[in-house]
């Protein structure tokens, strides 16, 4: 899933095309933590100081990106849904809610119900 991936988490065989992702992805993220760690910024300390030893993988750094940026995400993903297209939802009783409007429209909250699930027991 995408979340996964972003995050740096995705179990998929790595490839050359997986490896070049992840790669551009590491890219993409060490910009962001030279721009959010350097000093002048914005809360500039506090992110050193949370970021300083995320200086690798990102790891810290990709799942707060995540965690700011999924519902835009989200939208962006359902924006060209087919007008048949319904997000469905499994209740604890089992009971399965499908969303009230094509497009996945009508779905406020952003799907999250995986995101610490481990992706081996998705």
């Amino acid at each position: 899933d995408i979340g996964d991936i972003i995050r740096g988490r995705d179990l998929y065989r790595r490839d050359s095309r997986t490896d070049k992702l992840e790669k551009n992805l590491k890219d993409i993220f060490a910009k962001i933590h030279e721009d959010v760690t350097s000093s002048g910024k914005t809360n500039g300390q506090a992110l050193q100081e949370r970021y300083q030893n995320d200086t690798t993988d990102y790891f810290q750094l990709r799942e707060d990106w995540w965690n700011a940026n999924r519902e835009t995400i989200w939208r962006a993903l359902t924006y060209r849904a087919p007008h048949s297209a319904h997000y469905t939802k499994s209740g604890a009783d089992g009971s399965i809610t499908k969303s009230p409007m094509g497009q996945c429209r009508g779905v406020t909250d952003v799907p999250t119900n995986f995101d610490y699930v481990p992706q081996y027991l998705r």
